[in-house]
């Protein structure tokens, strides 16, 4: 029997998957359905201050080695997200809030009211790619980063994670998450990324540009989740193209301590989770490895 429970700061996991923000969590039955289907814990979708349609269909497509969309942060604003949470009953699994702001002061209100609706942790987006004004032009700068995880840190007693965009020296706002308080890197969000018609000489998306997402994206995300390991000394969670147990435990040992899952549900559907979690054991028992944590950053040595 292999062991795959893992730790992030002050949460113990079951096993290391977490659904990924974006994906089924919006309502208090989509995330009950994915925490009954063999996920450790959910993220909820990036929450904002006020609803927010989202950008003009399409917003998402499928490509030869992927999925592309532009939603663009479509959510029905705090006050009306915080009755969803309300409306899910404690689970023993962790829920992790994610929030996105177009400033130091909303990400320090969107926290604390996460915080004071019962999540275990909030994930600030510092990093979606296909919306102006929010996420990577924002965690881009270090200093920026620096700034809004510190004071988010002071105002909230949860954990706090910083989830970063692969566009930027990565390492270096890593750094500056960790100098700031952050409790634990996210690695990657979407990769910023167009596909075009060419029979109407139009991109496909409604916004043009949106980010992409799944197997094709896996290499960068692993690069980024390695050079991270080697610069801080805080968890990482790692996420960007992990469809199979292999995918999973090449993560872990890239180093990071937890993984999120998002378009492996596109593909595999709602019970991608539990496949995977019985996919990284069998390897694990045939490779005679006893415990995840034993894992962690081992491709490191090299």
């Amino acid at each position: 029997m292999v062991d795959i429970n893992t730790r992030i700061s002050e949460i113990t996991l079951e096993n290391p998957l977490l659904l990924a923000s974006g994906i089924l969590g919006q309502t208090a039955d989509s995330m009950k359905n994915i925490l009954e289907s063999g996920m450790g814990g959910v993220v909820t979708k990036s929450i904002g201050l006020e609803p927010r349609e989202g950008h003009s269909n399409p917003t998402m497509i499928e490509t030869e080695h992927g999925l592309l969309n532009a939603m663009g942060l479509p959510n029905p604003g705090i006050d009306v997200f915080l009755k969803e949470l309300k409306n899910l009953s404690r689970e023993s699994k962790p829920i992790i809030g994610s929030v996105f702001a177009g400033d130091k002061e909303e990400f320090i209100e969107l926290s604390v009211k996460m915080e004071e609706g019962g999540v275990d942790a909030v994930e600030l987006n510092l990093s979606c790619p296909h919306a102006e004004g929010y996420g990577a032009a924002i965690g881009t700068d270090p200093e920026l980063v620096k700034d809004i995880v510190r004071t988010v840190k002071r105002n909230t007693k949860v954990p706090i994670f910083a989830k970063l965009t692969p566009f930027s020296d990565i390492v270096d706002v890593a750094v500056a998450a960790e100098e700031a308080g952050s409790d634990a890197i996210v690695a990657i969000n979407t990769v910023q990324a167009m596909a075009i018609n060419f029979e109407t000489r139009k991109p496909f998306l409604g916004n043009q540009v949106g980010g992409y997402s799944g197997p094709a994206i896996k290499p960068i995300g692993l690069k980024c989740v390695y050079d991270i390991y080697q610069n801080v000394d805080i968890p990482i969670i790692g996420c960007g193209g992990i469809t199979y147990g292999r995918d999973a435990l090449e993560y872990i040992t890239a180093g990071a301590s937890a993984l999120q899952i998002g378009s492996a549900i596109y593909y595999r559907g709602k019970d991608a989770g539990a496949l995977i979690v019985e996919e990284m054991k069998d390897i694990m028992e045939k490779e005679d490895i006893k415990s995840l944590v034993e894992l962690i950053g081992s491709a490191q040595q090299f």
